[in-house]
């Protein structure tokens, strides 16, 4: 197994951190790498996990090629670069996406098809996700009726905030608030109906769009990967009940029981928690992809 990559360096370039990615501004476009890093709780741990910025990677390749909507990326070839990216191409390359620059919408555009984690919270005290009314009696992790448009903010730090769509629409405006509404439920649809015949449920997923200097709206940053999506194996799922999800739930768990405060600098994560987290990440890429993770 690979040692993480938990920060990149590339000389002569300034670098804004994520909690998992790296983006270098090269003026009209970006190249974005996707370290091994993995926040919890709002905290970035200072334990990586192994590919894990490689598998976010080749997902969200593989559904931008799949959905074959406006986006943008240019190339993942790390020659296409420059040279002080070509000299690192060893460890960029495959987390590593040049893309254009985009003027960044500032809302999370989140699609739900499930009442699951938040929402299922906000449901069972008065029957509403995100203040949009559901039908009464249902269950945790029950698949909607139809699935739902929830935005939040984008907070730079702690959490994002959920808020109503006429809220987004008051702030960017009724046209491009009901274009991204419609765009977003759309790639969610044939997403959702993509993975369960691989025998994964969708059960939520948020997306980021950016506008290009003409206007047009493009799908920007990561894809329906585990770090941006609710992913539940269909043949465990049952609803009433919270199914295992491929993301980083063994992480979570795990901290919860370390006796760490969530306010202090988190602890090092133990190596079998960092091997089932990377190998629930690898499967949930197989099952999607049909390709091996090399």
């Amino acid at each position: 197994m690979a040692r993480p990559l938990l920060q990149s360096e590339i000389p002569g370039h300034s670098c804004r951190r994520g909690k998992v990615r790296d983006v270098y501004d090269l003026g009209d476009r970006l190249v974005i790498v996707a370290t091994d890093r993995i926040s919890a709780f709002d905290w970035i741990l200072p334990t990586g996990i192994p590919d894990k910025g490689r598998i976010l990677s080749q997902m969200t390749l593989f559904w931008l090629d799949y959905l074959d909507v406006p986006n943008h990326l240019l190339s993942t070839d790390v020659a296409a670069m420059g040279p002080a990216f070509a000299a690192q191409a060893k460890v960029l390359q495959g987390r590593s996406m040049l893309v254009r620059k985009a003027d960044v919408v500032p809302f999370e555009c989140v699609v739900r098809g499930y009442v699951a984690g938040s929402g299922w919270k906000e449901y069972r005290k008065q029957n509403t996700v995100c203040g949009i009314p559901l039908p009464a009696g249902l269950q945790e992790c029950q698949q909607l009726p139809a699935p739902i448009f929830t935005p939040s903010t984008k907070a730079a730090a702690g959490h994002d905030e959920n808020i109503s769509f006429q809220q987004m629409a008051a702030s960017i405006g009724p046209k491009l608030a009901a274009e991204l509404r419609e765009r977003s439920l759309d790639i969610y649809r044939r997403a959702s109906a993509c993975a369960e015949s691989r025998g994964i449920v969708l059960a939520d997923t948020k997306f980021e769009w950016g506008r290009l200097p003409d206007g047009r709206l493009i799908l920007i940053d990561e894809v329906l990967t585990p770090d941006s999506s609710r992913f539940w194996p269909k043949d465990s799922y049952q609803p009433g009940k919270n199914p295992p999800s491929y993301d980083k739930q063994f992480v979570r768990d795990w901290l919860e029981d370390s006796g760490w405060d969530k306010n202090s600098p988190p602890p090092q994560l133990p190596a079998d928690v960092v091997e089932r987290t990377r190998a629930k990440y690898v499967e949930a890429y197989e099952r999607l992809t049909g390709k091996k993770f090399v």
